[in-house]
């Protein structure tokens, strides 16, 4: 399966270190997936520079070189391109597009790996464009022949499996999710003027409430659940590493212990820790959600609390190219 990436921004970098560094170990997780090219804007020493030094992952472990258009990872050669409109390009040998420029948010731009002769497009984030938007571990059972599909967004791709496990298991009258969210791009490094008043204040220096895109995203992949779920955002003054912490009422009543062991054994896209771990910690991680179980706690009337860790990269990047490999 032959895939190209458009966009070498935070998820478009962290796919392609996530692919690389499964193929340095043997190639076990995505066998059937050949990452060919990248287009971007930026100039091709820059997206070299960018993929070898991560402030957040850290030094590429392996070789990066540049060679006339050409970026080499460990010897893997990927072609390089600058064309503002992707539709210009010839992608005919393209089974997937995978659009990570986080600007397909209308059908024109949806489309645009199609237009250039791709199979099929999976945008790294929410689009009204897509014909579906699939999350894994929740709704992937209905992705079939789809040519436009988004891959949702971090958060959904946290709660979403997590809320299904939960309503499988005990039911789920209602509740509230709060993501405490590391700042990103878009928000500024200084006060600036914003639609948002509070999104207009620098994002390393505050935490800032703000929305979030999972409470609608949730109703649209579950929509058995569809308004049980007050979803919040508070961004935090950290580089990586997000948390869903939720409250939640239950049809059938349930005990810390008993939570915790259903956790313990959900496999998947959702992992457990026991360890009283930081943010710091769970970066890297390749789950959608990680679990800390120390966290959960059910109040006497009922309601319970669970708490789950997120590498709002790391893991919805893995995410990418697990779906990927569905769209075959």
């Amino acid at each position: 399966m032959r895939v190209f990436i458009n966009g070498f921004g935070r998820i478009g970098r962290s796919v392609l270190r996530a692919w690389a560094e499964d193929r340095r170990r043997g190639g076990r997780l995505w066998p059937q997936i050949e990452i060919v090219g990248i287009n971007d804007i930026a100039a091709p020493e820059m997206c070299a520079y960018l993929f070898e030094y991560d402030s957040v992952f850290g030094p590429w472990k392996g070789a990066v070189a540049l060679e006339a258009g050409v970026l080499v990872i460990d010897g893997h050669r990927l072609r390089l391109s600058r064309e503002p409109d992707l539709a210009a390009l010839d992608l005919s040998d393209t089974d997937l597009v995978m659009e990570c420029t986080g600007r397909a948010g209308g059908r024109d731009l949806a489309e645009a790996g199609l237009r250039a002769g791709a199979r099929r497009v999976l945008i790294s984030g929410p689009s009204e464009a897509a014909d579906y938007t699939v999350v894994l571990g929740a709704n992937e059972a209905g992705l079939s022949d789809q040519a436009v599909v988004s891959n949702a967004s971090c958060t959904t791709n946290a709660l979403a499996p997590l809320m299904r496990f939960v309503n499988d298991r005990w039911g789920l009258r209602g509740g509230t999710m709060t993501t405490i969210h590391c700042y990103t791009g878009s928000q500024p490094t200084v006060d600036a003027p914003a639609a948002d008043f509070a999104r207009s204040r620098a994002a390393a220096l505050s935490m800032v409430p703000t929305t979030t895109s999972a409470g609608k995203l949730l109703d649209q992949v579950l929509p058995e659940l569809a308004g049980r779920i007050i979803a919040q955002a508070v961004r935090v003054p950290t580089a990586s590493v997000s948390a869903v912490d939720l409250a939640l009422l239950l049809d059938r009543p349930a005990s810390e212990g008993e939570i915790n062991d259903a956790l313990r054994g959900a496999g998947g896209v959702i992992g457990v820790t026991d360890q009283p771990l930081v943010s710091a910690d769970l970066r890297a991680r390749p789950e959608s959600v990680i679990m800390a179980l120390p966290e959960t706690r059910v109040a006497a009337a009922g309601l319970v609390r669970i708490f789950g860790w997120y590498d709002n990269e790391w893991g919805f990047s893995n995410r990418m190219l697990d779906v990927a490999a569905l769209m075959r």
